[in-house]
């Protein structure tokens, strides 16, 4: 398997040298709004630990991202009146991740609505920043 590379942009976004619409934040994770959004409110959920894939997180990691990945489900499901969620995390190129540090997708579902489908056209920073205000509003201490 190839080495984590410390430069990949999400490590870079997490260093703060890159910016990013930014959603929530604590200890062991980053939330950020997806540049290229297959639905509106599409969110990544990004461990600051270093990590190439999934299969070389730590256990503790894996807990505390996916713990981060469900509150901001639930969020989304109120900000953007969600019918359901998706959840994707994609490893290594033939798994489809393109970005060589681990993430988690969550992307607001409507019934009878398919998802956008990934051309490489990033959103307009206004609608980006309309979103994470939406998400950033809708959520709520966990508990």
């Amino acid at each position: 398997m190839p080495s984590y590379d410390p430069n990949n942009i999400f490590a870079r976004i997490i260093r703060g040298e890159l910016p990013a619409e930014r959603i929530y934040e604590d200890d062991r994770t980053i939330v950020i709004m997806d540049i290229m959004p297959r639905s509106d409110g599409h969110a990544l959920v990004i461990p600051k630990a270093p990590s190439r894939t999934f299969l070389d997180m730590a256990p503790d990691d894996i807990a505390a991202t996916y713990a981060t990945a469900q509150r901001i489900a639930r969020a989304a499901m109120t900000a953007f009146g969600a019918d359901g969620i998706t959840i994707q995390q994609f490893n290594e190129s033939a798994g489809g991740q393109v970005v060589f540090h681990t993430h988690i997708h969550v992307l607001p579902r409507h019934d009878g609505v398919a998802l956008r489908p990934h051309t490489g056209q990033m959103a307009a920073p206004e609608v980006l920043a309309a979103h994470a205000d939406k998400l950033r509003a809708a959520l709520v201490e966990p508990g």
